[in-house]
């Protein structure tokens, strides 16, 4: 039995419109968001200091350890 081939093109510009409009007063809250309204932000670790830092509960620890030696103003 010789092997089939099949080409699928799809023209993925027939499946968009050129403008949605969507009724937001039916919007409900994302129930797999936290609802804990803490501000997060993601810093890159240079290679040397991810070697000692495994994950981001050791770097907070770290962290906080310099901050409480640090006089408050």
């Amino acid at each position: 039995m010789e092997p089939v081939s099949l080409i699928v093109t799809a023209n993925l510009q027939d499946d968009l419109l050129p403008e949605y409009n969507f009724n937001y007063t039916k919007a409900h809250p994302n129930r797999f968001a936290s609802q804990v309204n803490e501000t997060k932000i993601t810093v890159t670790l240079e290679s040397d200091v991810a070697k000692v830092f495994k994950n981001s509960e050791d770097v907070n620890k770290a962290l906080r350890a310099i901050l409480s030696a640090i006089p408050e103003k």
